[in-house]
C-alpha cells in the first residue's frame, strides 16, 4: 500500500512511524526518568523534596504551555520541519542538563527539553492519525501506546541503572545520541502529512492560555512548600481558572481560534479525554512516589528500585499493540472498562504496603496494574479521536495532550504534597531526637510510611473515578465519514 504526503510524494510508512516513535520515546522517558534519581539529586545539590519536585513538575508545566500554540504551528508550518525543530530543541535541553553544575541550570535544561517535548507530543499524535486510515487508527494508538506506556514506566529502571553504574549525568548523556539519531532519521523518513493553511496567530489567546494554564499548574506546584491555604496557591489557581475561562470564551467567539474547543461537543472526545487525564494523574504521580517508597522504606538501591518496575513497564509495552488491535475489532468501551477495573484493583493494595512487604508482591502488583493501564490509556485516546474528522486532528491532539499534561502536573503536585504534608503532620517533635533517638527514628519512619499510604490511596480514588466514567463511552466510531475525509491524504 502506497502512502503519499500532502505534496503528492510517496513515502514508506514503517520508517516514518519508527522515527516518530523513537522521538516520542525520548520525550516521554523524561517525564519519569528523575523519579529514582531524586534522592541522589537532593543530596548532590543539597535541596529538599519540594524543590526537587520542580524537575518533574516544571517539565510538565513548560510542556503543557507549549501544547496550545502547537495547533497553530501544525496548521501553519510544514510538519516535517516542525518535528525536526522540536527534536533539536529537546536535544539542546538535554545537553544543558548533562553539563549542569548547579540546580538552576539543571532546571533550565529541563524547561528547554519541555519546550521541544510540548510541541513533539501532540504533533506526533497528529502525524500518526493523519498517516493511518480510519480503520487502522486503533493500531496507530497501540503503537503510540508502547511509547506512552513503556517510556514513563521504564524511566525509573533506566535512571536507577545509570546512577548506580555511572552517575546522574548519564541519565541525560545516554539520551543525547538517541536524540541525534532521531534528528538525522527525520531528515530522511519524516514527511509533511498534515494540510497547512495561513491562519493568523491570535496573540491574546496565546497570552490567556499561557497565564491561565500556567497559573493553575504553578498553584499546584507550590502546594508542597506553601500549603493548601497559602495565598500563593489560592491566588494562582483562582487567577488561572479565571483566565482559562476567558481563553475558552474567546475561542468560541473568534474566527480562527488557537484551539477549537467546540470539539468538546463530541461526547466520546470529552469522555475519552477525561478518562485519559485521570489515568495520567494516577500514572505519572504514581511513578514519582513509588520509587521513593522502594528506596526510602524498603531500602532498595536506585538500580534495584528501577528493576523492580521493569516487569510492569514491559507488560505495558507488550499489551499496548494488542489493545490497539482489539480496539479496532471490538470498540473501546469494553476495553476501557475492563482496563480501569484492573488498574483500580491493582492500585488499592499499594495503600496498605508495609516496611516488610515482599518485593515480589510489589513487582507482580505493579505489572497487573500496568496491564490495565495499557488496556485503558491508549484506547481512551483512540475513542476521543474517533469522534473527530482529520480537519480538527491538530486541535483534538492539542486539547487531549494539554488536558493530560495539566492532569499529570496536578497529579504529581498533589501526590507529592499530600505525602509531604502527611509525613510532616505525623512527624515527632525534634526534642525527641535528643531524648530518645531510637524512638524518634521509628516515629519518623512510621510518618513516612503513612505519607506513602495516603498518596497511594489518593491515586486509587482517581482510578476509581475513571472506572465509573468509562461506562459513559459510546461505541459509535464514525468510520465511513473518517474514511471519506482522510482518503485524499493517505492513499
Amino acid at each position: 500500500m502506497s502512502y503519499t504526503d500532502v505534496h503528492g510524494s510517496q513515502y514508506r510508512l514503517v520508517p516514518f512511524v519508527i522515527t516518530i516513535l523513537i522521538g516520542s520515546f525520548s520525550d516521554m522517558l523524561n517525564q519519569t526518568v528523575l523519579g529514582v534519581a531524586q534522592p541522589t539529586l537532593m543530596k548532590y545539590f543539597s535541596i529538599g523534596a519540594s524543590d526537587i519536585q520542580w524537575l518533574t513538575t516544571g517539565f510538565l508545566l513548560a510542556s503543557a504551555l507549549m501544547i496550545p500554540i502547537t495547533v497553530w504551528l501544525t496548521n501553519r508550518f510544514n510538519t516535517k520541519r516542525l518535528f525536526i525543530a522540536s527534536q533539536i530543541m529537546f536535544l539542546l535541553g538535554t545537553l544543558a542538563c548533562f553539563y549542569a553544575d548547579n540546580f538552576s541550570i539543571l532546571l533550565l535544561g529541563r524547561i528547554i527539553q519541555a519546550l521541544g517535548s510540548g510541541v513533539a507530543a501532540p504533533l506526533s499524535m497528529t502525524m500518526l492519525f493523519s498517516a493511518f486510515p480510519p480503520e487502522k487508527q486503533g493500531q496507530a494508538m497501540g503503537l503510540l501506546g508502547i511509547v506512552f506506556g513503556l517510556a514513563p514506566a521504564i524511566g525509573p529502571t533506566f535512571s536507577g541503572w545509570a546512577i548506580d553504574a555511572l552517575n546522574w549525568r548519564a541519565i541525560f548523556g545516554i539520551v543525547i545520541p538517541i536524540s541525534i539519531l532521531t534528528i538525522l532519521a527525520s531528515f530522511i523518513f519524516i514527511k509533511d502529512v498534515a494540510e497547512q493553511h495561513n491562519s493568523k496567530l491570535d496573540f491574546i489567546s496565546v497570552i490567556l492560555s499561557t497565564l491561565g494554564f500556567g497559573g493553575i499548574l504553578y498553584g499546584f506546584s507550590v502546594v508542597g512548600n506553601k500549603g493548601w491555604t497559602s495565598i500563593d496557591f489560592i491566588a494562582a489557581v483562582v487567577a488561572g481558572l479565571f483566565l482559562t475561562i476567558l481563553f475558552i470564551l474567546r475561542q468560541l467567539r473568534i474566527e480562527n481560534p488557537l484551539m477549537d474547543v467546540r470539539i468538546f461537543k463530541e461526547h466520546n472526545f470529552t469522555v475519552g479525554t477525561i478518562i485519559g487525564s485521570i489515568v495520567m494523574i494516577a500514572m505519572i504521580g504514581f511513578e514519582i512516589v513509588l520509587p521513593m517508597y522502594l528506596q526510602i522504606v524498603l531500602g532498595l538501591s536506585a538500580i534495584q528500585a528501577g528493576l523492580s518496575l521493569l516487569a510492569g513497564a514491559l507488560t505495558m509495552a507488550f499489551t499496548s499493540p494488542i489493545a490497539g488491535i482489539a480496539l479496532d475489532k471490538f470498540g473501546g468501551k469494553r476495553l476501557i472498562i475492563f482496563g480501569m477495573a484492573i488498574v483500580t484493583l491493582g492500585t488499592i493494595p499499594f495503600g496498605f504496603l508495609t516496611s516488610h512487604s515482599s518485593i515480589v508482591y510489589i513487582i507482580v502488583l505493579y505489572a497487573v496494574r500496568n496491564f490495565g493501564m495499557a488496556l485503558a490509556l491508549m484506547p481512551s485516546g483512540s475513542v476521543a479521536f474517533s469522534a473527530l474528522t482529520p480537519k480538527v486532528f491538530a486541535d483534538g491532539s492539542a486539547l487531549n495532550n494539554v488536558a493530560r499534561q495539566v492532569a499529570a502536573s496536578i497529579g504529581t503536585a498533589i501526590l507529592v504534597s499530600v505525602f509531604s504534608n502527611t509525613t510532616s503532620a505525623l512527624s515527632p517533635a525534634k526534642q525527641l531526637l535528643k531524648i530518645d533517638p531510637m524512638s524518634y527514628k521509628k516515629e519518623i519512619f512510621n510518618a513516612l510510611l503513612s505519607g506513602y499510604h495516603v498518596a497511594f490511596l489518593l491515586a486509587s480514588l482517581a482510578t476509581m473515578i475513571a472506572f465509573f466514567i468509562s461506562f459513559q463511552v459510546r461505541n459509535n466510531r464514525q468510520k465511513e465519514e473518517l474514511k471519506h475525509d482522510s482518503s485524499s491524504t493517505n492513499h
